[in-house]
């Protein structure tokens, strides 16, 4: 858990708001809750990898037609 206190009395509002923001980008809270926002089945071995060959093939054919110019 991320708490942020004020350093001193003299410190403004917006200055604490920008350092708990900083710190929580850091610390991934963000990234871990949208990771987990919507559930989905665990996929086989063998369908990861069907996957993976297919994402792989069509990097390739983008690739090839950005060489190509098109």
């Amino acid at each position: 858990m991320v708490t942020v206190t004020r350093k001193d009395d003299k410190e403004s509002l917006e200055n604490m708001i920008r350092r708990f923001n900083r710190r929580v980008q850091q610390a991934g809270t963000i990234a871990i809750i949208r990771n987990g926002r919507y559930f989905s089945k665990p996929e086989t071995r063998s369908a990861r990898r069907k996957s993976a060959i297919i994402r792989n093939e069509r990097k390739q054919q983008k690739f090839q037609q950005l060489r190509r110019g098109r």
